[in-house]
């Protein structure tokens, strides 16, 4: 093996995976969709009231099914978002009951719900069957976009209780998650405007390797007096 002798540029600049997560009602389906070139498989039916291109699928066979033909096509998209990462969780159930009942001491399992598991142990099959769907996507596109609700979570901080703002996924799901996605970033609307925060402070869970983004808070949309909306996702993706 030879060693370096010098720095190495950075090889990428851009996020390959990122999370998108918010509120209700932030904006995040409105902004994913005014993204050119990118594929929504709306996962809770929450695209009914924006132009783009989307698909609806409601079971993680459909999921397949969708992958499945978007590799047919020779991966024609630079982006696919899953929206959203709530419903995902539900819709890989039947996966991961497959994923326990392939083990030894899960082949006699007759729920339909690992969850109901003894000690929280039908978990890990459900994080497994989500990086599993999750892994197939990315090497389908680019830049794969997970948008996620948002959870509040109560930490204690030099004897004071605050409220943290993170990704609303189970258990450890959402820290695993959020560990390989290259940037996160808190969407919210602020009067006419649409923003996303990468500097979380105390507050929120979010971060991005990338340089330009990094500890910034974007407005990616906002609409004129009119109503008329301009998007700015050249500020994520140069």
């Amino acid at each position: 093996m030879e060693l370096p002798t010098k720095p190495e540029k950075a090889k990428q600049e851009n996020p390959k995976f990122l999370i998108l997560f918010g509120k209700p009602k932030s904006g995040k389906t409105e902004l994913i969709s005014r993204l050119e070139n990118n594929l929504i498989i709306d996962l809770e039916d929450g695209s009914d009231y924006v132009d783009g291109l989307k698909i609806k699928v409601h079971t993680v066979e459909e999921l397949l099914e969708a992958k499945k033909a978007i590799q047919e096509a020779g991966n024609p998209y630079d982006y696919i978002t899953l929206d959203t990462g709530t419903a995902l969780e539900e819709m890989c159930l039947p996966l991961a009951k497959k994923l326990y009942m392939s083990t030894p001491m899960g082949k006699n399992f007759k729920d339909d719900d690992v969850r109901k598991l003894a000690n929280g142990a039908g978990y890990l099959y459900i994080r497994e069957a989500f990086m599993k769907i999750l892994n197939a996507f990315r090497a389908t596109t680019k830049h794969l976009i997970l948008i996620a609700h948002t959870k509040d979570r109560t930490i204690n901080r030099d004897g004071k209780e605050l409220s943290e703002q993170l990704v609303d996924l189970s258990g450890k799901l959402g820290s695993i998650v959020s560990s390989k996605a290259d940037a996160i970033g808190f969407v919210y609307r602020k009067k006419n405007e649409t923003r996303v925060n990468f500097n979380g402070g105390e507050d929120f869970v979010v971060e991005a390797r990338p340089q330009h983004i990094r500890g910034k808070d974007l407005l990616l949309m906002e609409s004129d007096k009119d109503g008329n909306l301009t998007t700015y996702w050249e500020k994520i993706f140069k």
